[in-house]
């Protein structure tokens, strides 16, 4: 059992990237997307801005090094694909762990994955920044649609306007998580999830005011400025789409306890220079 839970730790991976750290010249940036598949190539010319295709450049570099590092596939074969809701998988079949999955998140200066052998994962990253021309208030009225009444309640009276919208963004940051785990997208609604914690730990979710006991959520604080959430729970809540992709996993419950319950441990950081040395 122990070495299974070593091999299983093996593939549970939670990488960070500072993007905005990375300045490449127009040729280091072609080089970089050189090492991606040619779909891949195509899907980032796509972005208009900038920032967006180096942002997604990143988010393709750390899918196909994550799976590299994780599961020893080499480079070239490795075969990932997005369902119809836009979740990416990995095509290649692993019968060390045929439920392994990751998420992917991008927001302002940060890109982020998380992977996971068994349990479905999302990953979410907020950046806590002052809304422009409007206060902190009318900010969040416009979501208000998308919370509950009970979370509604907590961020009206948690104090600052400062400290609501810090409120707001981790309460959306734990339903996207979610959302994200699950392959569901934007067409979920986002209001049939309620959370509930005691500081900010020990996170629980209702799903349609039923307790949904086999999730378990996280926050972390990147900088002052981002925050990032993580969301595991049971293959069995996964959309159809997504489901098909995890090769009919079946969970013993003893051993998905075990893989929900493990402690999270903090983000590794690297830096784009690092991800491509992994390509070489």
């Amino acid at each position: 059992m122990k070495e299974e839970a070593k091999q299983s730790s093996g593939a549970r991976r939670r990488w960070l990237v500072d993007a905005s750290r990375w300045r490449p010249s127009p040729a280091q940036f072609q080089a970089a997307a050189s090492l991606l598949p040619p779909h891949e190539r195509t899907a980032i010319t796509r972005f208009v801005r900038e920032d967006d295709r180096k942002r997604a450049l990143v988010s393709r570099l750390l899918q196909y090094s994550l799976v590299h590092h994780a599961l020893g596939i080499p480079l070239h074969q490795i075969r990932i694909d997005r369902t119809l809701e836009g979740k990416p998988y990995l095509q290649n079949k692993n019968g060390s762990f045929p439920g392994f999955n990751f998420n992917t998140s991008h927001q302002g200066d940060y890109v982020g994955i998380a992977s996971e052998p068994l349990c479905l994962v999302g990953l979410d990253i907020v950046c806590i920044s002052k809304p422009q021309g409007e206060t902190a208030l009318e900010f969040i009225k416009n979501f208000s649609s998308h919370l509950t009444d009970h979370e509604w309640n907590c961020i009206v009276s948690s104090g600052s306007p400062d400290e609501m919208l810090t409120e707001f963004y981790m309460y959306w940051c734990l339903k996207e998580a979610f959302v994200k785990a699950t392959g569901a997208g934007v067409g979920f609604g986002l209001q049939r999830l309620e959370f509930h914690h005691t500081n900010w730990t020990d996170i629980s979710l209702s799903i349609d005011g039923e307790e949904a006991r086999k999730w378990r959520f996280w926050l972390f604080k990147i900088d002052e400025m981002y925050m990032a959430s993580i969301a595991r729970g049971h293959p069995e809540d996964a959309i159809d789409s997504f489901k098909r992709t995890l090769s009919d996993v079946v969970v013993q419950e003893e051993e998905l306890q075990g893989a929900l319950d493990i402690p999270e441990e903090a983000f590794t950081i690297w830096t784009v220079e690092q991800l491509l040395q992994l390509h070489d």
